[in-house]
């Protein structure tokens, strides 16, 4: 059955529907033309840093190292650029949901460093007013994929963002942290979950990283022991 359906319904590019071996997947070209990061990065935002080797801890940004991050680690599995940008908006604003199929694999190799047994995956909130208007938190959805392939806990309902917010684009870094400054709480119903958990924290793209900042803030407000934070595609200067 299922080859006679291959045969009907073979798989596809997620963003350009070329043939693929598998389901959810990229095609050689976009593949090729999508800016991953591996390799050295900064062990507090992901961005990519020059030279080659693996991750060390405690190598740093210029950003991070001006600007004090209040989690422990942070890592991004993409540069948003090119086919990256495309494909955070396709899933944000075009209702491509079968792209965080594609993405919970890189977002799970991303947080490999990250990620223990004991790590609890949450998404950073959306706004009851926005996730009505847009039906579905993109950054909920990519934290239940990537922890489903990581094999660990997931809680899509955590945090809640009691303060509705502007767009950010355009916002200077301080504006982006005043403007989250207490936006987002801990749900009374999780507290005993998040108490003494370690958490990685997910979202689609990291900027200025304030949405983080404030999420991690109300993880610690609730009893959490250690937060590092993932971002599907991180925005990098002069990229």
């Amino acid at each position: 059955m299922q080859s006679l359906i291959k045969i009907f319904y073979p798989s596809q590019c997620v963003m350009c529907e070329a043939r693929t071996e598998v389901d959810f997947a990229l095609c050689g070209p976009c593949w090729a033309e999508t800016p991953f990061i591996d390799g050295l990065c900064c062990d507090g935002c992901g961005s990519p840093l020059p030279g080659q080797g693996e991750p060390e801890a405690g190598i740093l940004c210029d950003d991070c190292m001006v600007v004090a991050r209040p989690w422990s680690k942070g890592r991004a599995a993409m540069i948003y650029k090119e086919k990256a940008r495309r494909l955070v908006l396709s899933l944000k604003h075009g209702d491509r949901t079968d792209l965080t199929r594609a993405a919970g694999p890189w977002l799970a190799r991303a947080a490999k460093p990250l990620i223990t047994v004991e790590t609890l995956i949450v998404p950073v909130p959306l706004h009851r007013f926005r996730l009505l208007r847009r039906k579905f938190n993109q950054a909920a959805l990519l934290a239940g994929q990537a922890a489903a392939v990581a094999g660990v806990q997931y809680c899509p309902d955590a945090l809640i963002r009691r303060k509705k917010t502007a767009p950010l684009e355009g916002h200077t870094r301080d504006q982006r942290f005043e403007a989250l400054s207490g936006a987002i709480v801990p749900n009374p119903k999780r507290m005993a979950l998040l108490n003494g958990r370690k958490v990685l924290l997910i979202d689609d793209v990291m900027t200025s990283g304030a949405t983080f900042a404030a999420a991690t803030e109300a993880c610690y407000s609730a009893g959490v022991d250690d937060v590092c934070v993932l971002a599907l595609a991180r925005v990098v200067k002069d990229a």
